[in-house]
């Protein structure tokens, strides 16, 4: 399963505090998180994100305090996926663990623009840009982590698997 969106470039080192910042942890609520995601790196950003767009970062995306609430607010705008040169260890768990498709591929962080038009596989890792026709090529997920994806996150995945569900890789990328 490949995703389309338009592409949002950030630049590197993006931190859990200006993805979400900590005034509005009082909440888990998505939509509620998601109204004020990035605030502090740009106001008008959550605003230009339609669901579907794909965020495009530099290194160590995600790098800060290990709160949960940043992948959720990102979920919460509808982002399909993120593309950056590396994450931070535990935004990268934790994107997974609540369904956020990541990717990591360092050629597709300086190669796209802001309006892109991006495709991304999960599987093979590639990111296809729709608008200059050029390929890159990125880590592939592995299945596990495509697993937790098509499921929803941890507890998606849990439950899928108590109640006997198919939780294939093939339906999350």
């Amino acid at each position: 399963m490949a995703m389309r969106g338009r592409a949002h470039k950030l630049g590197h080192h993006v931190d859990t505090d200006v993805i979400i910042p900590a005034r509005y942890l009082v909440t888990t609520d998505p939509a509620e998180l998601a109204k004020h995601c990035f605030e502090d790196l740009d106001p008008t950003l959550c605003t230009r994100i339609a669901p579907g767009d794909v965020i495009v970062a530099g290194e160590n995306f995600g790098q800060g305090s290990s709160r949960e609430h940043a992948p959720i607010a990102i979920k919460g705008l509808g982002v399909a996926c993120i593309v950056a040169i590396s994450f931070a260890r535990i935004f990268y768990r934790n994107a997974f663990n609540l369904g956020l498709p990541i990717v990591e591929c360092p050629e597709a962080y300086e190669q796209v623009r802001d309006g892109h038009e991006l495709e991304v596989d999960l599987e093979s890792g590639r990111v296809r840009n729709l608008t200059t026709g050029e390929v890159y090529a990125g880590r592939p997920l592995p299945e596990f982590m495509r697993r937790l994806v098509g499921a929803g996150g941890i507890v998606g995945y849990v439950r899928a698997t108590l109640q006997g569900r198919d939780v294939s890789a093939k339906r999350g990328g």
